[in-house]
């Protein structure tokens, strides 16, 4: 499954990205899709085989399923 991380900061977005990498996921920061809102126009888009809640942070600002144009919000920290 793919999904999309959105973060308040651009800082805690390229935390977030390093973690997953820690863990041998592959991470790639990018700006924010237009569909979605974010604090900081940065998000982090990564494919999960597991429950992608367990690798959340209290610095998300949402987390996103991707389902072909459209999304499936998981987590909304707003």
């Amino acid at each position: 499954m793919q999904y999309i991380a959105t973060f308040f900061t651009h800082f805690d977005g390229v935390t977030f990205a390093g973690d997953l990498h820690k863990q041998g996921l592959e991470a790639t920061l990018s700006p924010v899709p237009r569909k979605l809102s974010s604090s900081c126009g940065t998000c982090v888009r990564f494919e999960f085989n597991g429950d992608p809640l367990t690798l959340v942070h209290d610095e998300l600002e949402q987390l996103v399923q991707v389902d072909g144009d459209s999304y499936i919000l998981l987590k909304n920290n707003n």
